[in-house]
């Protein structure tokens, strides 16, 4: 059975929140992809989706509670709060 976590973002400090995530990613031997209003996190975790955060909207991605992925994913979204704004809920 599988597990998503979805999450409403609107960063407002998006270059620091940028390079923060690029500093954590390269810290936990992650790959960090940069767009213009969005990046993603490509885990090295079996069996989950890549986490890709918008500049403002909404998102989900399927973790399947595979740990640590799932709750490096939890505190990253959280996170973001030092940035903008996210609310976070699981299903």
């Amino acid at each position: 059975m599988g597990h998503t976590v979805y999450y409403l973002t609107r960063i407002d400090r998006w270059k620091e929140f940028k390079d923060f995530l690029e500093r954590v990613c390269e810290g936990l031997g992650f790959r960090f992809l940069e767009g213009e209003d969005a990046v993603i996190v490509l885990p090295e975790c079996h069996g989950v989706e890549p986490l890709e955060i918008k500049k403002r909207g909404v998102g989900f991605v399927k973790t399947n509670l595979v740990e640590p992925c799932h709750s490096i994913y939890l505190l990253v979204l959280y996170s973001v709060s030092s940035f903008g704004s996210v609310e976070l809920w699981e299903d």
